[in-house]
């Protein structure tokens, strides 16, 4: 229950709605590029939460000052038990551009909430550079994994991200080199807004900076060499893509799967028998906000998956090592499963189906007899549509070239009422 749902304690102890939480963005020039409403609701708060260096640069304070505590998360109940009284939380930046904005607001009411947003550092990197905001894709590798910026290293692509600390853009340099990329060109923007501002630039293949502010922002011009490690952005890639130890789904297959799966934006998949995670790994990157739980028995393979998951920049695969169904259980529903592996195996098709929400679709491929034997009584029971697929790949007999068939696949698609 929300701690602010209409039946909470909270809710009915407090019924009044005003506004008592602001959100302030602040910028390294400090109280000087604050609005006068902000400078106003800042001073007006009995406490001001903030990182020390946003407390430093929002001196000086009516309030009490408090550093957030480190985990965020160990914060969030002490705000929320001061509600109704002025409480300012402090930001860098926009707070709702990959900041604690969209956190505080899944646990307060937005009404109750005022925001003063200060200009992004995507904004601020742009106007430096003179490129268009909107041609640019915009990234954060704040706690998260480097490899997030797989899919968007595009040719000629201008990329702006968010650094984790003073370390992301030689890591960043080592990762394109790495990938035919080095002669992409890296601008560190550091501290801007403020008296430490600093710009430098470097191509990846040179890159050596050192004492790189934590504070910094990088802009990135890819530049690619005709031999460059470039994801396609279709789905289907080519099996070199993927590790394995021949449990693989087949790029034409896959292809087929992924479109049957159909995936939409946000979405969640369960992709069970997992192997070299293909398919999971594909959906992901059918859109940055698609996530994958994977499920795969054999610890090998599952870490062969994560490796595939990280060189294809697929960071929202989430890999579990268990066998289904008992692997299933408590997992959050799917809005789309496939089964490569295991489909025969008791109750793992009426775990799946049970758990898929309605309008859920769920895709089945056997390649056994015995597993099509079980799409036969499923199809009967459930409906859905059937398709055989088969595929033959040219390959050199002797001095020649001939035909080599792939083992047929039997692929069941239905939806759930």
């Amino acid at each position: 229950m929300s701690p602010f749902s209409p039946n909470s304690p909270a809710e009915s102890s407090m019924a009044a709605k005003a506004p008592w939480l602001t959100i302030i963005g602040i910028g390294e020039d400090g109280r000087a590029g604050l609005s006068p409403a902000a400078l106003a609701a800042l001073d007006r708060a009995e406490l001001v939460i903030g990182g020390a260096r946003h407390l430093d640069l929002a001196a000086p304070l009516a309030g009490q000052a408090q550093i957030w505590p480190s985990p965020f998360a160990e914060g969030y109940p002490m705000i929320l038990a001061r509600r109704g009284r002025p409480t300012c939380i402090l930001a860098t930046g926009d707070p709702f551009h990959y900041g604690i904005g969209a956190e505080l607001s899944r646990l307060i009411p937005p009404e109750e909430i005022v925001c003063f947003p200060h200009v992004s550092a995507f904004t601020l990197a742009a106007a430096r550079m003179g490129w268009s905001l909107p041609d640019c894709d915009c990234l954060s590798l704040h706690g998260r994994a480097l490899e997030r910026i797989v899919p968007a290293v595009q040719p000629g692509a201008r990329l702006l991200v968010l650094s984790w600390d003073g370390s992301t853009p030689g890591r960043l340099a080592a990762l394109l080199n790495a990938r035919g990329l080095g002669g992409s060109a890296i601008t560190v923007l550091e501290a801007m807004g403020g008296p430490r501002e600093r710009i430098r630039r470097a191509v990846a293949s040179d890159f050596s900076m050192g004492d790189i502010d934590p504070l910094n922002t990088l802009a990135i011009e890819i530049a690619a060499a005709r031999e460059a490690r470039i994801v396609p952005l279709a789905p289907g890639l080519a099996d070199s893509w993927f590790e394995n130890d021949g449990q693989l789904t087949k790029a034409e297959i896959r292809a087929l799967t992924l479109a049957a799966l159909a995936p939409r934006a946000g979405e969640l998949l369960w992709d069970i028998g997992l192997g070299a995670g293909s398919v999971g790994i594909e959906w992901c990157l059918r859109h940055p906000r698609n996530r994958c739980i994977g499920i795969e028995e054999r610890p090998e393979r599952a870490e062969r998956a994560r490796r595939n998951a990280r060189e294809l920049g697929a960071t929202a695969l989430d890999i579990r090592v268990g066998r289904a169904p008992d692997a299933l259980a408590d997992l959050p529903a799917p809005d789309a499963v496939f089964i490569g592996g295991g489909a025969s195996e008791p109750g793992v098709f009426d775990a799946a189906w049970a758990a898929l929400k309605p309008g859920g679709r769920l895709v089945l491929n056997a390649v056994t007899l015995e597993t099509e034997t079980l799409l036969g009584t499923l199809y009967a029971r459930h409906g859905g549509a059937m398709r055989r697929l088969a595929v033959s790949r040219l390959e050199a007999v002797g001095g020649m070239h001939g035909w080599r068939a792939a083992m047929p696949v039997t692929q069941w698609m239905v939806t759930k009422p």
